[in-house]
């Protein structure tokens, strides 16, 4: 079985000594024995902190050490002369300070402290895998990396050699928690639970081995699916108990599985009215039977009617999981965390960011991202998201010097872009964006271009000019995808379905939902409470106030706040509708240009990532071409009015 090292192949080390013990510290001991070694006048120890006066420095680690303590996860790095050392309590602080080293060694020069604790308690990754093959999304839900590295023929795969591969992968870069299967799908899916836990177990005890835990999806119907109940009601004591029985078993299994994700209601139930204090008693009814075992329920509040009429300008999906979760706030046992998607739709190339991440005040929450690309490319166009991330990470909840997203959450969740592609990703700059996510769910202030350094240095043998070409590609790769799909913040002008190239119109009638109304005079949806649906209300002052006027609202962010008419006057000073054709311009020549730029260094790397990487900025001009010229030209039909720089628009 051969597959890529990604950021994992070229480091290397001088000789290690550890003092420490445990199942981690065994873990680094078989890490070491697999790390190519070089000649070095540094001696390098790991120890924990019980042993540190076994090393050199342990009065200088004594002198770094934080008052509040370094917690299971954190660790200290100090060198002094030729001396290094790495302290943690813990082994996941060991094996997270070992990875450190292995990243940084190189350039690792003179005499330094370093304390290293992440921001964010759990930092997990969401596999869509599905454990049957579903007939429409595959063996795995919006991936675009091959099949699952998980399941095959309905059951865990028996060689574990790649799954341990992948744990080293996330382990170095601080992800300590991993959903193995896709509850998006059918409540079949819950059946990991009573027919493969051997299996489970298997699977539980690689990613141990790299401290990551492990979490099940499972799907509300299963009492009625897999037993002789005729209901799944969550106040029903025979629901109850079914439950429980169930979580022993599991964790007869898997003593230390994390806990369970719960796709709560999404598309299965129109209204607000139709669920209501439901949430609560069926999250806090799992919830119930893990408390014993110290586990914890992820409820997704990715909740909405799907049965809306686009005559019908009152419904904004925007509003749904405010509407649905904020009546709820408080009432959710201390084990349930709410996970909310980013934005108030669907993981959008621009949209706001979701209320609930400022207006939760009683209840934990996770931030929900996406690594897979589902819409920003699919793997097939490089989007590097890094710089999108931050963003959300760093966004002031209150609007006036609040706290940040990153500062509110206790868990970041995102769903993996990773299948059994041979370069995991099926693009290879893809990986990017899986480094990127860990390292930005350990430090949220983390400079997004300089971790796609670290990752180029750490995963292609290149010279610095080089690696500072291709980064120079890379990094503004998101505002280019921007610029030539969806402006101002309008989203799902996508194909149905795939989700995949252009469509302007694909959702606009859809049962689904109404996204940027345009007619003749303009463009936009007015979420407004003046006017329109009420949602900039959701945000508490002074966004709500920001967000409500035309002229305070954001650029970025206009059309999905507002409809206006095509010569409104943007804040830099461009009509919406000669922006909308600029930027679908700027977008196509900027992929234009990454493709030339990436040909003019293509021959420095081997020939399967040339290949790679060439054909998918070859597809992906393709793709730019037809946005720009599918969007553009639906917007001069409907307006009449042509591009005052004379560019070609087809009519």
């Amino acid at each position: 079985m051969t597959f890529d090292a990604c950021w994992l192949g070229g480091q290397r080390l001088p000789e290690v000594t550890i003092h420490a013990s445990g199942a981690l510290a065994q873990t680094i001991r078989a890490e070491l024995r697999q790390t190519r070694r070089v000649r070095h006048d540094v001696e390098v120890a790991l120890c924990t902190l019980g042993r540190l006066e076994e090393t050199p420095l342990a009065a200088w680690v004594e002198q770094a050490l934080p008052t509040d303590g370094l917690g299971d996860e954190g660790f200290v790095v100090v060198r002094r002369g030729n001396q290094l050392v790495v302290a943690a309590e813990a082994g996941r602080g060991l094996l997270y300070g070992y990875f450190y080293l292995l990243r940084y060694f190189e350039w690792m020069t003179g005499d330094f402290t370093v304390v290293e604790r992440p921001a964010v308690p759990v930092r997990m990754l969401a596999h869509w895998d599905n454990l049957v093959p579903h007939p429409v999304m595959g063996a795995v839900e919006r991936g675009y990396s091959g099949g699952s590295i998980f399941f095959r023929g309905g059951r865990v795969v028996q060689d574990l050699t790649r799954v341990r591969a992948y744990a080293r992968l996330l382990a170095s870069i601080g992800i300590n928690a991993v959903v193995i299967n896709n509850g998006n799908v059918h409540a079949a899916e819950t059946r990991l639970i009573t027919d493969h836990l051997a299996d489970v177990s298997r699977m539980a005890a690689v990613f141990r081995e790299y401290g990551i835990a492990i979490y099940l999806s499972v799907n509300f119907a299963a009492p009625i699916e897999l037993s002789d109940l005729d209901t799944a009601d969550p106040l029903d004591e025979r629901v109850a108990r079914w439950w429980s029985a169930a979580v022993g078993r599991v964790y007869d299994a898997v003593p230390d599985l994390g806990g369970f994700v719960v796709k709560a209601d999404s598309e299965n139930r129109p209204g607000p009215a139709a669920y209501g204090r439901h949430h609560a008693d069926g999250a806090n009814m799992l919830a119930r039977a893990l408390a014993p075992y110290k586990g914890t329920v992820y409820w997704r509040c990715f909740v909405y009617d799907c049965a809306q009429d686009w005559r019908d300008r009152s419904t904004d999906r925007a509003r749904a999981a405010y509407d649905h979760f904020i009546p709820l706030d408080g009432l959710f046992d201390d084990n349930v965390v709410l996970q909310v998607k980013h934005g108030p739709l669907d993981f959008q190339v621009r949209e706001a960011m979701s209320p609930l991440l400022g207006e939760l005040q009683e209840t934990r929450f996770a931030l929900e991202l996406q690594v897979t690309q589902e819409y920003t490319g699919q793997q097939k166009d490089l989007c590097y998201l890094g710089p999108w991330w931050r963003e959300i990470l760093q966004f002031d909840t209150s609007g006036g010097g609040g706290p940040t997203v990153a500062e509110r959450t206790k868990a970041i969740v995102a769903v993996s872009n990773v299948g059994d592609d041979p370069n995991w990703t099926g693009h290879k700059l893809a990986q990017s964006n899986l480094y990127a996510y860990g390292r930005l769910a350990w430090d949220p202030a983390a400079d997004p271009v300089s971790l796609l350094h670290e990752w180029a240095a750490a995963t292609f043998a290149m010279d610095d000019r080089t690696r500072a070409e291709l980064v120079s590609i890379m990094a503004d790769s998101w505002r280019t995808y921007e610029r030539y799909t969806a402006p101002l913040g309008v989203g799902f002008m996508v194909t149905p379905g795939t989700h995949y190239g252009p469509s302007v119109n694909g959702y606009e009638y859809s049962a689904w939902g109404t996204y940027h109304f345009a007619d003749r005079n303009g463009v936009g949806v007015d979420r407004t409470v003046a006017t329109g649906s009420g949602f900039t209300g959701q945000y508490p002052e002074p966004l709500a106030s920001r967000y409500e006027n035309v002229y305070s609202c954001p650029d970025e962010l206009l059309l999905f706040f507002h409809h206006v008419p095509y010569d409104h006057v943007l804040q830099n000073g461009r009509t919406v509708l000669q922006h909308i054709y600029d930027t679908h311009f700027q977008g196509y020549e900027e992929v234009e240009s990454m493709l030339t730029r990436w040909k003019a260094i293509a021959d420095r790397f081997d020939p399967g990532t040339r290949d790679n990487i060439t054909a998918r900025l070859e597809g992906q001009l393709k793709n730019a071409r037809e946005w720009r010229d599918q969007v553009n030209t639906y917007f001069y039909r409907l307006s009449g009015v042509p591009d005052a720089s004379g560019r070609t628009i087809y009519r």
